[in-house]
Formats: C-alpha cells, structure tokens, sequence
C-alpha cells in the first residue's frame, strides 16, 4: 500500500473548491478595502488562502502518505497567515476606528456563506478519506461558514450601533477559529507521520528476522 488517492470524484471536488475560494477572494477584498472592513479583509486572505490548500492538496493527492502528512504540516502553518494579517488589520483599524458600512458588510457576508457552505458540503464525505490534508481543507471550510454567519450579523449590529467594534471583533475571532483548525491539521499530519513511519518500519522488521 503507498497510500495515494487516485479517486477522480476528489480530484474534481478539490479543483472546484479551489476555484470557487479564488473566485470569491477577489470580490471579498475588492469589497474590504473599499469599505475598510476588518473582518472581510480577514475572510478574504482566508479565501486565499483556502485556494491555496486545495490546490496544493490536488497537487500531492498522488503522493505517498510519508509526503502528505509533511505537507499537511505545512499546511497548519499556512492556516496561521489569515490571522497573523488579520491581527495586523486590526491594529491599524485601532487607530482609525471607524465604522464599515453595513449592507456591503451583510451581503458580501451572505455571498462568502453561500461560496464556503457549498465547499464544506463537498468536502464533508471527504474528511476522513485524504488524510491531514482533506481534513486541512474540510476543517478550514466549516471555519469559514461560522465565520461568515458572524459577518453578516456584525452587518446587522452596526445598522443599528454604528460602531468599528462588531467588525473588529468578528475579525478577531476568524483570527483565533484559523489558529485552533491549525493545531487540529498540525497533530492530525504527526499522527499520520507516524503511522506511516511505522507501517514502512514493520516490513523491514519482518525481513531482517528471517535472514
């Protein structure tokens, strides 16, 4: 057994995964920069970056497990990005503390919540099948939708509290949601390491006793 995943229907979920995540990145951000918004500026690295995962993971699919496992812990560390940006948008959004405007806010919220449910949908059955780094992908999805239900309710809040803090605060949460599915990516790919460590250890075992 090496391992790899040959399974077509994956190949194709993971490519339109990846191209719906670059799709809509471009959007968020155009929308972030114009609104000055903290938490789309964050969801749209994520998108980025969610882009990036999957096609790095359609990359590797035929790779052996050894391999993946260490892109997989590549990968917990690509997770961390989106926060580290988002931490840096929000000091600076600390000194001008202004107010996004809320339906731009909502409705590209809502876009981002459609485009991430329908990935983590297509990607559920796949969870445990690819390893560390379907569960990379799966995990950094199912952040996404939680993340964007808290968007489209800052929207709601600052309509009525025009206020930078809902927005500074949900943006801060997307920061920590990425760091934690980055700790689970990172000790799920050891424990494959792991495992094929010692898969590929036992046979050697074997043959050596009976020389």
């Amino acid at each position: 057994m090496n391992g790899r995943m040959t399974d077509p229907a994956l190949r194709r979920v993971t490519r339109l995964v990846g191209l719906l995540n670059l799709g809509y990145f471009g959007i968020e951000f155009t929308v972030a920069l114009a609104i000055g918004s903290v938490s789309l500026f964050a969801d749209s690295v994520d998108f980025l970056e969610d882009a990036s995962v999957n096609f790095l993971i359609l990359a590797a699919l035929e790779w052996r497990t050894r391999r993946r496992a260490k892109l997989g812990m590549l990968l917990a560390g690509i997770l961390l990005i989106p926060g580290l940006a988002t931490l840096w948008t929000a000091w600076m959004k600390f000194n001008v503390p202004v107010a996004p405007s809320p339906l731009p806010l909502s409705l590209t919220g809502t876009g981002a919540l459609a485009i991430n449910l329908s990935c983590a949908l297509m990607l559920a059955r796949y969870r445990h099948r690819g390893g560390s780094l379907m569960r990379a992908a799966f995990l950094s999805a199912r952040n996404d939708v939680l993340a964007n239900v808290a968007i489209i309710g800052a929207g709601l809040v600052t309509v009525f509290y025009p206020s930078a803090w809902p927005d500074l605060i949900v943006g801060l949460g997307i920061a920590i949601l990425n760091a934690d599915a980055a700790r689970q990516v990172w000790h799920a790919a050891r424990e494959e390491h792991r495992s094929a460590v010692a898969s590929s250890v036992q046979p050697s075992e074997s043959n050596s006793g009976t020389e």
